[in-house]
């Protein structure tokens, strides 16, 4: 894709297949060099962001598309550009256009917000957020109590961290777990 943004240039946003974005983004950057017409599309963007998942005790890091079935195109829409990209494999239409209308541009505030988030989701530690209440019943899933069934008493924020009580051998036992640690029953 062309980097260089000429002034008649907007963001639009181009609904797509849900969980195909990426393939989606793909076929457009193919199709658009195909025809000719990278000078008219600078940038296709499927915003992710990133997440922790537990997977049989393992983290994996996996990246998330933050708004499903929605894919941003920094383009300028003129002749068959709007056609081109429509009629890609995936590609449902524009997000704003009337019934034979043009694709309406989003505004720079919702440009911002959104290139924004994308950008504080890449730089952000990814933070998982807490699935979890005081009082609920989990499984220790990891560490030398793998296989216990507890209660959690307190939950730290800033640390991350869960203080379970256990039971072992009839005696309840404090522990202080990380999230990654447990998981509910």
């Amino acid at each position: 894709m062309a980097e260089e943004k000429n002034e008649n240039m907007s963001w639009y946003v181009v609904r797509a297949v849900s969980g195909k974005e990426n393939k989606v983004k793909d076929y457009i950057e193919k199709e658009i060099a195909y025809q000719g017409l990278e000078e008219f599309v600078a940038q296709v963007l499927v915003p992710t962001e990133k997440v922790i998942q537990v997977r049989q005790g393992k983290k994996i890091n996996k990246e998330r598309v933050y708004f499903p079935g929605y894919i941003m195109i920094l383009a300028d829409l003129k002749g068959e550009v709007p056609h081109v990209i429509k009629g890609v494999n995936g590609v449902i239409g524009f997000l704003g256009e009337t019934k034979g209308g043009d694709p309406i541009p989003m505004r720079e505030s919702e440009v911002n917000r959104m290139l924004g988030k994308v950008d504080e989701l890449s730089v952000q530690e990814s933070q998982v957020n807490i699935p979890y209440v005081v009082g609920e019943t989990i499984k220790v899933i990891d560490g030398p109590f793998n296989g216990f069934n507890g209660t959690i008493e307190n939950i730290n924020e800033e640390k991350r961290k869960l203080e379970v009580m256990v039971k072992i051998f009839g005696r309840k036992t404090p522990l202080e777990l990380s999230y990654m640690q447990v998981e509910k029953v």
